[in-house]
Formats: structure tokens, sequence, C-alpha cells
């Protein structure tokens, strides 16, 4: 009797197994984008949330804000006292002398709250020329020293970039001490050298334009208070920043 041949059973379903590691593998890899796009998704919408507070004008201060608490006499300078604002400060190039100040306030409050900047040690006062921002030495520079303190470093970065487009004219101004030391001989080089430390800074933290910039030292001879009590020479060892209403010339 001739026997049977056995046939071998052939499996056609085989290509499933390849199938559902491949949608196993798809599924896998849309879930790494699903969870991706979450976390980018907030940042978005927390990013968007800042740019929207800091471009709505004077959005994030009190009303008493709105009325710059300055003075038109020039020999009267008005100290700041900011208040706590519990917004992070998002650094935003802004357009006018008045949005500037505003910014500033807020800039300062945050610096003084860090601890980077004493109280007072910058003051505003808007004069005909324009708004005049006074950094004053006890913030900025060592007892007859030019170099710009690392504290007062961010500060002066997010200023520089908060400034408005147009002509500035950067001031150093000195008490009337003198002063005779192996790197100035007067004030005026110690006035000059700390305008121009400033003017530096300035340009390289901020898109400032250089032909809209000058810088001049005027030593002791445009103080804003009396040079007979300790105060007032505070007061007159100074930098000051003027946001110019036309374009820089000499005094």
């Amino acid at each position: 009797m001739s026997r049977k041949k056995k046939h071998e059973h052939v499996s056609h379903e085989r290509w499933l197994v390849s199938y559902a590691d491949f949608i196993t593998l798809l599924f896998a890899f849309f879930v790494v984008l699903f969870a991706s796009s979450q976390t980018n998704k907030k940042k978005q919408l927390d990013m968007s949330a800042a740019m929207q507070t800091a471009f709505t004008p004077m959005g994030v201060f009190e009303t008493h804000s709105r009325t710059p608490p300055l003075t038109d006499h020039p020999g009267a300078p008005t100290t700041v006292t900011p208040a706590a604002l519990p917004l992070p400060l998002t650094s935003v190039r802004v357009e006018t002398a008045e949005e500037t100040e505003a910014h500033l306030r807020r800039l300062l409050a945050e610096q003084i709250a860090a601890g980077r900047i004493p109280a007072g040690s910058v003051t505003m006062r808007i004069t005909t020329e324009g708004l005049v921002i006074s950094l004053h030495e006890a913030g900025f520079f060592a007892s007859g020293s030019a170099e710009v303190r690392a504290a007062s470093i961010p500060m002066l970065s997010s200023l520089a970039v908060m400034l408005p487009r147009g002509p500035l004219r950067i001031e150093g101004h000195t008490d009337n001490v003198p002063i005779h030391t192996a790197q100035f001989a007067t004030n005026w080089e110690l006035s000059t050298a700390r305008a121009t430390a400033i003017a530096r800074l300035l340009l390289d933290r901020g898109p400032i334009d250089p032909a809209n910039l000058s810088a001049a030292g005027y030593a002791q001879y445009h103080p804003v208070a009396s040079n007979d009590t300790e105060e007032g020479r505070a007061q007159n060892r100074r930098v000051d920043i003027i946001l110019l209403r036309r374009p820089a010339a000499s005094r």
C-alpha cells in the first residue's frame, strides 16, 4: 500500500507579527510627540502671557504711577520709591520717555528687591532737554573708581534694552572734593571715565545706535545740590543718562 504524502501546514498570517510591531512603535512615537507638544504648549502660553503684559502700556502699574511724580525743577531730583511687583521683569524696548520712566520704575523695584542696587541710587527728573536718569555713585561705582560695580550690571543691561530709539547723552559729574590719584589727576578725568564706562556698557548690552550717543565729563561744575553737605555731595556724584528731545549737541 502506498504511503500518503504529508503536506506541511503553511501559515499565511506571519505578517501580522511584523504589522503588530510596527503599530506598537508608531503608537509609542505619537505618544512621545503628544507629550512634547503639551510641554511646549505650556511654555508658549506662559511666554504669550508675559509678552502681552509687557506690551500693554503701563498695564502692570498702579493707578498713581500713570502720573509721573517728577518735577521740572532741575535742582530738585526726586528719589524713586518703588513698590514690590509680582510679575517678572521682561526686557522691552520702548519708544517714549514716559514709557521708559514707567518701565524703569518697575526695573528699579526688582533690582532693589534683589539687593543689586541700594534704594535711592537712581533718581529721575524731567528737564527742558528730556528725561534725566541719574545713576548715583553709591550704587554703581566705588569711591574714586570708574569701574562699574558687577552687581549693578544686570540692571544696566535691562536698561540698555528698554531705552527708546533716539539721541542719548551720558554725562559724568562729581562733587567738589579734589582727587589726585595715579589713574585720575582731577575730577575731569574721573567724570569723563565714568561717563564713558556707562556709555560703553549700554552700547554692548543694548541695540543702541552709536551715532545717537555722546559722552562727556563735567567734573564738579554742574551740581544738582549743594556741595556744603555730605548728602548734597552724594547727589552730585552721579552719571546722568539724558533722553534728549532733540539731536545730541554739546552744551
